[in-house]
């Protein structure tokens, strides 16, 4: 294995073994062979390279002493400096953790120090003047020429030489040295980003001493985490995103400018060769696939650095036959190899909208063997600039001193810079919550649906508005309010597994297809990973996704998507990015196991322990609706990433105590009392029956209604209860349940989720948290999976064992 000594020493060798060039060539001159690029575009490649390559010799040297936190390297990935090249800085780029280059490469063209492709002719010489006022730094006097300027042989001076005449007419011959770095140019300023996020510096601009990743809002970089392809799905939203709202798609308020990106843009997502066989990675290039099949074009040009650690030829193989994809080659030591092919892919997908892969053959130094050094990309740009004629070894050893010093000061310089030091820091952008803007924005919806948007609204709801059709079941209500929230905020699209043909498994969103087109409301693959990555996307891009997961059971193989990705989004870039996103599910279980597991999961303990995610479960069509605009209107208003669990048990029901009795359906609010009836985040709903003042049943979701028919029962037997109906999972409502636990002095949790890992046990510990000091016991699901048919009774939580609980906690 190479080590970074070895790596150095080595490097350094090779440089100064070089020499200097046959010819001396301008910078300006595009290269001898006719490649793509110019002297001083190679040079800027190599200085990209030069300066990732120093950073991750930084990175071990910093970790060597307890002060680097972050040792992945790019070397040998260097080449994906000429993909920067290629593209525009303002193309989105979702980056894997060995792109040191190519994040440095982009930060140069963001600071305009990248040359233009086709540089400006110098302009010709007045008589009896230099070519510049005074001589070139450096400049190497050769002779003075007597014979006029214009009568010396051209072939006798060196490419790129110039002629300085002095006032008394004497002629020099001058070839310029290489131009030294300035100690604080772009390059040196993309290396202070990266160094501050090694060691984990408060002033790292995007997560700000979080996490190390390549991400910056005003370079188009967003921040990744890079566990093994898992930004590919967002990519894939992120271009099909874009590509909408270039064809008339709006953002979610409104403005044309509410999204960061051009019109043309492209989207860049890099990857190494692991990642290709990832599952999340091949759901990805699937779906780009199939949407390229179905006609909708996605602008994404993936990028796979390939060091050959999978089988030979695999990762070709594979990127060759994905449907819809086209592929390209290159080698990824040649500069200008990748250049030039990176180009031709980029100018393909910004102009057919259709989306490519590059396939970039790579090594990995520092990790493989000492054989994979002979083709590091950093002395192959050297030999170029050397045999092309722009620089000589010496020069080139030269200047990777020159940034090696640059970095060690910079280095030294961040090491003094203040770190994260409380969890208040820590956690600041990790989700805000505004409650206030998010209640006036509820207000402004209503406003707006009973004002200025009544007319629209009437003619979306068929001149019949949901208020006035009676009592509405919980699917109703739901199909209602997401009706009326695509009404408000023009940028919402609802999508998923034929959530637009058939109104999704339990048609939820029958008609919103045929109210609001197919633009807004559409299929997609039964793919969660994707579509929850579309989601991302969506989000990034300006729009409101709302998707639908078909199951709760079929969520726990994306979860990555929310955890990773879509939760981790404003922690990792201090609030620049966000990604809102209301993500509905049926979920829960039906007492008769209908549908055996893969319709009955009763599991939210992985959506509770992501953090800053907001779960939502309402249980009835009143609390329904405004529970779901809530969620919109946090998702617009503050980024919130909500999870809209849907219990599927209670979509068509319409009775509570007795068949016939209608009290589990509700009117639909009319707009002028959505403010009233504004539900913010954290909020529990308690039910009186009887005293209330014996018993404090805290329940959400199925336990409701079975909650309040126990809670009928003890009544008859002179027992008073409130029924707590928790309504938001996370963040649990602590205020209310304390509240109303310290009320009565006897609590019963009843946890429909396993006893295991349920809901009930973030209960039980808010209420040891604070001090409570009454008597508690949970009725909650055994630890199993939910069996098919009546057998699911004997794992489920039933009201007649609610009933048994609560007898058994007041004889204590």
């Amino acid at each position: 294995m190479t080590t970074p000594h070895d790596l150095d020493d080595r490097l350094r060798a090779e440089l100064a073994a070089l020499g200097a060039p046959d010819q001396r060539r301008d910078l300006g001159e595009p290269l001898p062979d006719g490649g793509p690029l110019t002297g001083a575009q190679a040079l800027a490649l190599f200085d990209a390279q030069v300066t990732s390559r120093l950073l991750d010799l930084a990175g071990r040297w910093l970790s060597g002493f307890g002060e680097g936190y972050f040792t992945v390297e790019s070397a040998g990935h260097e080449g994906d400096a000429a993909v920067a090249a290629a593209l525009r800085p303002t193309d989105p780029a979702l980056l894997h953790a060995r792109s040191g280059a190519f994040y440095c490469l982009r930060a140069a063209q963001a600071a305009g120090a990248f040359p233009a492709t086709s540089p400006e002719p110098e302009p010709e010489p007045e008589p009896g003047r230099s070519w510049s006022e005074s001589a070139p730094p450096g400049a190497v006097s050769h002779q003075d020429l007597d014979a006029d300027p214009g009568e010396t042989e051209a072939a006798s001076l060196p490419v790129g030489a110039g002629i300085v005449v002095d006032a008394d007419g004497d002629a020099t011959v001058v070839v310029p040295d290489l131009p030294q770095p300035a100690p604080d140019d772009a390059f040196a300023a993309a290396a202070r980003d990266v160094l501050r996020g090694i060691v984990a510096s408060a002033e790292e601009p995007a997560a700000g001493g979080r996490a190390k990743v390549f991400g910056r809002a005003d370079l188009a970089v967003v921040p990744t985490t890079s566990t093994a392809g898992s930004h590919l799905p967002r990519a894939v939203g992120l271009g099909l995103a874009l590509e909408r709202m270039r064809r008339g798609a709006r953002p979610t308020d409104g403005e044309a400018d509410a999204t960061p990106w051009p019109a043309d843009a492209v989207v860049v997502c890099s990857f190494d060769d692991a990642a290709a066989d990832h599952a999340t990675a091949t759901a990805a290039l699937n779906t780009t696939g199939w949407y390229d099949h179905t006609g909708l074009r996605i602008p994404v040009l993936f990028l796979c650095a390939d060091s050959g650690a999978s089988a030979e030829g695999w990762v070709a193989a594979t990127l060759r036959s994905r449907p819809g994809i086209r592929y390209f080659a290159a080698d990824g030591t040649d500069v200008a190899a990748t250049y030039r092919v990176a180009a031709e892919a980029a100018d393909w997908v910004r102009r057919q909208r259709r989306p490519a892969v590059l396939h970039l053959s790579t090594v990995r130094l520092m990790e493989q063997g000492d054989d994979d050094a002979a083709r590091d990309p950093l002395l192959a740009t050297a030999r170029l600039l050397v045999t092309s004629g722009y620089a000589g070894g010496e020069e080139l050893l030269a200047r990777y001193d020159e940034r090696g010093w640059q970095l060690r000061r910079v280095a030294e310089e961040v090491l003094d810079e203040p770190k994260l030091a409380s969890p208040v820091e820590i956690v600041r952008e990790l989700a805000p919550r505004r409650p206030v803007r998010v209640s006036r924005a509820v207000a402004e919806a209503a406003a707006h649906a009973a004002g200025p948007g009544a007319g629209a609204r009437a003619e979306a709801f068929g001149g019949k508005p949901p208020e006035l059709t009676g009592p509405l079941t919980l699917a109703q209500s739901i199909n209602a309010a997401l009706a009326d929230g695509m009404l408000d905020h023009p940028g919402t699209a609802v999508f998923g597994h034929e959530v637009a043909a058939r109104g999704g498994v339990y048609g939820v969103t029958e008609g919103l297809r045929d109210r609001f087109g197919a633009a807004r409301v559409f299929d997609t693959l039964p793919d969660e990973t994707s579509i929850l990555g579309l989601g991302l996307g969506a989000g990034l891009a300006g729009l409101l996704p709302v998707p639908e997961i078909r199951h709760l059971t079929l969520l726990h193989g994306a979860e990555d998507q929310l955890r990773g990705e879509a939760a981790t989004m404003r922690f990792l870039s201090r609030g620049a990015f966000r990604n809102p996103m209301v993500v509905r599910v049926p979920g829960l279980a039906s007492p008769d196991g209908l549908g055996g597991h893969d319709r009955n999961d009763d599991s939210l303990g992985a959506l509770r322990d992501v953090p800053g995610l907001v779960v939502a479960v309402p249980a009835r069509p009143d609390d329904a609706a405004p529970m779901l605009r809530t969620c919109l209107a946090a998702a617009r208003v503050d980024g919130s990433v909500c999870v809209f669990v849907e219990p599927i048990a209670l979509y068509q029901v319409r009775d509570l105590y007795t068949d016939g009795d209608d009290e589990w359906t509700a009117e639909y609010a009319e707009p002028g009392t959505w403010a009233d009836r504004h539900v913010p985040i954290g909020r529990a709903r308690v039910y009186g029956i009887g005293s209330a003042e014996d018993l404090t049943i805290i329940t959400f979701g199925n336990g409701v209604r079975m909650s309040l028919r126990a809670a009928a029962t003890l009544a008859g037997e002179g027992v008073g209860s409130r029924v707590v109906d928790l309504r938001w999972l996370a963040p649990l409502p602590v205020a209310d349940i304390i509240r109303e636990a310290s009320a009565t002095g006897r609590v019963l949790m009843v946890d429909e989720t396993r006893r295991t890992g349920g809901v009930g046990e973030g209960v039980l510990s808010a209420l040891v948290d604070t001090g409570y000091v009454g008597a508690a016991r949970r009725v909650a699901a055994l630890d199993s999976f939910v069996p098919l048919g009546p057998a699911a009774r004997q794992v489920l939580v039933s009201a007649e064992a609610i009933t048994q609980g609560a007898r058994t906690l007041l004889a204590r």
